[in-house]
Formats: C-alpha cells, sequence, structure tokens
C-alpha cells in the first residue's frame, strides 16, 4: 500500500481549468440547496406530522434513499453518460422540490415521503458520478487539488445553508425556501451541461490501477454479474474496504454529535442556544477551510499527496475534537477544538476521495457507490439509536463511545498501512 504522502508528478503545481471553478461554485450552490432543504423539509414534515416523528420518518427515508442510490451508482456510472446523470439528478430534486412545495396542506405528508427517497437517491447517485469524473475532468495528476478546492467550496456552503435556513423559512416561509432550493439544482445542471471537459476515459485509453489494488480483469465482474461487481472491487481493492468501514462509523459518530450538539447547546446556554451552535459551526468551517489551505499551498506544491495514513490520522483528529467538544471546555480551548474538527474532517474528505480516485475509472463508480451507502447507513443507525440513548445518557457518553470505535479502527488501519509500507 503507498505511503499517505505519496509523491506525485511536478504537474500537481499547475493550475485547474478554469471552468472547473465553475463546477465548483455550481456544487457549492447544490450543497448549499441540499443543507436549506434538509432543514426546511424537516420542519415542513415535523409542522405537516405535528410530532418529531414525522421528521424522524422524512430523515430516514431520505436516508433510505442514499443508501439505495449508492448501491446502484457504480453501475450507472458506469453504462450512463455522466454528464447527464448529474444533471438528470439535479433536476429529479428541483422537480421534487418544487412538487411538495406546490402541494396542498391535506397532501404534504403522502407527497413528501415517497419523495423523501427521490431526494437522498439522487443526491447519492450525482455524488458519485462527479467524484468519478473528477480525474477526467483535470487529469490524474491534478485530483487532488480539485478535491481540496470542491470540499472547500462545500463545506462553506454547507455552513451558509444551515445558518440561512432558520432565517429563509422565517421571512419567506417553507413554500418560497424550497423554491429557492429548486433554484439551486436547476444552476447546478444548467452548469454541468454547458462544462466543456470530458467525465469519462477516451475509449482507447486503458486505466491502469495502482499496484498495490492488484489487477481484476473487466471480464471477471461481468462473469459474476453486476450484482457482485462491488465484492469484486473490495477483493481488488481491500483498502476501500477499510475505508468504508471506517466511514460507516464516522458517520454513526456524525450522528451522534448532530444530535447530541443541540442538547448540549441548550444544557450550557439555554438562554441563547442557537448562538453556540452557529458559533460552532463557523469556527468548524474555519478549520475545514484550513485543511484545504494546507493541502493545496503546502502538500501539493511539494509534489506530496495525501493517502491512506492521512486519512487514518483525519480521522483520529475529527473524531477526538467532536469528543472533547462534549467535555464543557472553556470558549477559547472549544474554539480551538472546533477548528480541529473542522480540519480533521476536511483533510479526511480530501484524502479519501484523492485516494478512491487512485483506482481505474471501471471500478472507481463501483467504490465511491459503496462509500455513499455505508455512510448512509452509519447515519441512519446512528440517528435512531442516538436519539434514544441521549434520553438515557449524557451527550457526552454517547458521542464519545460512537466516536471513540472510528478512532479504534482508524489507528488499526493506520498501523496496518504503516507495516505494510515497510514490507
Amino acid at each position: 500500500m503507498p505511503d499517505t504522502a505519496q509523491q506525485v508528478p511536478h504537474q500537481t503545481t499547475e493550475k485547474l481549468p478554469r471552468v472547473f471553478y465553475r463546477l465548483a461554485l455550481g456544487d457549492a450552490l447544490s450543497t448549499y440547496g441540499s443543507q436549506l432543504d434538509l432543514v426546511a423539509l424537516s420542519l415542513f414534515a415535523y409542522e405537516a406530522a405535528g410530532n418529531a416523528l414525522g421528521t424522524a420518518g422524512y430523515l430516514i427515508l431520505r436516508l433510505t434513499g442514499g443508501f439505495a442510490g449508492g448501491m446502484v451508482a457504480g453501475r450507472l456510472v458506469a453504462r450512463v453518460d455522466r454528464r447527464r446523470l448529474m444533471t438528470g439528478c439535479a433536476l429529479a430534486q428541483a422537480v421534487a422540490l418544487v412538487v411538495v412545495a406546490l402541494a396542498p396542506v391535506s397532501a404534504r405528508i403522502p407527497v413528501l415521503y415517497p419523495l423523501a427517497l427521490v431526494f437522498g437517491g439522487a443526491a447519492a447517485v450525482c455524488a458519485v458520478a462527479l467524484r468519478t469524473s473528477i480525474p477526467e475532468m483535470v487529469g490524474a495528476e491534478r485530483r487532488a487539488r480539485a478535491n481540496s478546492l470542491m470540499a472547500s467550496c462545500r463545506s462553506a456552503a454547507m455552513v451558509l445553508g444551515f445558518a440561512s435556513a432558520g432565517v429563509v423559512v422565517a421571512w419567506a416561509g417553507f413554500r418560497a425556501a424550497l423554491l429557492i432550493d429548486a433554484s439551486s439544482f436547476v444552476v447546478f445542471a444548467a452548469v454541468v451541461v454547458r462544462l466543456p471537459l470530458r467525465t469519462r476515459p477516451e475509449p482507447a485509453e486503458q486505466p491502469v490501477e495502482a499496484a498495490e489494488d492488484g489487477a481484476v480483469e473487466t471480464g471477471k465482474a461481468k462473469r459474476f454479474g453486476s450484482r457482485w461487481q462491488a465484492l469484486i472491487v473490495l477483493r481488488a481493492a481491500p483498502v476501500v474496504g477499510a475505508m468504508a468501514a471506517i466511514r460507516l462509523l464516522d458517520a454513526f459518530g456524525s450522528a451522534a454529535h448532530n444530535i447530541g450538539l443541540p442538547v448540549f447547546a441548550n444544557q450550557h446556554d439555554p438562554g441563547n442556544p442557537a448562538a453556540l451552535l452557529g458559533m460552532f459551526w463557523a469556527t468548524w468551517a474555519v478549520g475545514n477551510l484550513g485543511a484545504q489551505q494546507l493541502v493545496s499551498r503546502l502538500m501539493l506544491r511539494r509534489g506530496i499527496e495525501p493517502g491512506e495514513r492521512a486519512f487514518a490520522l483525519g480521522t483520529c483528529l475529527m473524531s477526538g475534537c467532536f469528543i472533547l467538544i462534549f467535555t464543557g471546555l472553556p470558549t477559547p480551548l472549544f474554539l480551538l477544538v472546533a477548528i480541529g474538527a473542522g480540519f480533521g474532517d476536511g483533510f479526511t474528505e480530501i484524502s479519501y476521495t484523492t485516494r478512491i480516485q487512485a483506482l481505474a475509472d471501471e471500478r472507481r463508480g463501483q467504490a465511491f457507490g459503496l462509500l455513499a451507502s455505508a455512510e448512509n447507513v452509519g447515519m441512519g443507525t446512528g440517528m435512531l439509536l442516538s436519539g434514544t440513548l441521549l434520553s438515557l445518557l449524557s451527550p457526552l457518553t454517547v458521542v464519545g463511545v460512537s466516536h471513540a470505535v472510528p478512532i479504534v479502527l482508524a489507528l488499526g488501519f493506520l498501523v496496518h498501512v504503516t507495516r505494510s509500507r515497510k514490507r
């Protein structure tokens, strides 16, 4: 297996294609819309159902759609034009949002719940198609720089979406908020349609995967059938399976801290819990952007690309900081740890995305689909269990246990990678 700091060609110092920045901004806009509609539709479901079960049902169905989308995304990105796939998924979410926005009050729940599957599935497939296409859009040697830019724009959009959702809904109402969300997906689709970048290798190209991942003939996948292709990918690249397991457990921890943070904020600042939450996510975003700067300005300029060990270390940093957040630190330390959580989160995202993109094109989609499904399973299970446990245990206990497990697994992965590198 390769080292954390993989030496990459000098070309990594070259700038990305100018049109790729347009794609990054379009993706950030659709990410903003996703976060805005996540909050708006969760509140929408709560008001329509009249209880918290309405929100829980919506979120579970959305995550179920994400899991299903991840399972089929690999086959879709291999067989369908990826530009059309991304455009279709974005427009599907836009149409679904318009349908929900225009639905009469009596039909809100019957309309919203089935469409929750559309939101989750379309988002997962679009994300897999985009990540799979990046090496072809910018060149394999610049994929880490591209991932760094995408992660930076996306994290900023996430924070802005969460921060503005309450204001938009309060001032404009649910219908206007959902129509704003729909327009963000339409803009993304328009950007993708006009993007003058290829999304898959030329037919004459024969991509060769890194030696550590082994060789699996395409005919083998066909012989076993498409339903077994994910298992074939895992056998060819066991590192993908290890990353998927860590991401699954990390998503479980993410669900715990996302549910636990409002509880923690109400306990420590009952007069203004929203201010504490806003301060945390804004500081988290600073750390996330710092990770992007580290990768693009320090590592890549020296010809160093983040790899497996960077992924493991970033996971440990992120999970460790999220545990410390719930220990009741003084404000300066609280902000410092929040920056660490964001830094670890951003660094892990860039590292694992870049590493999976090293796979040959025909396996890349399967790997990203597997990871998307794992993350949705972890998030959905984590929401169900964490919500129950928080009624019995303190936020620190729930978050501590949830994040301790991925730390242990990441440390084991780190030891294995280090020993393999020495051998």
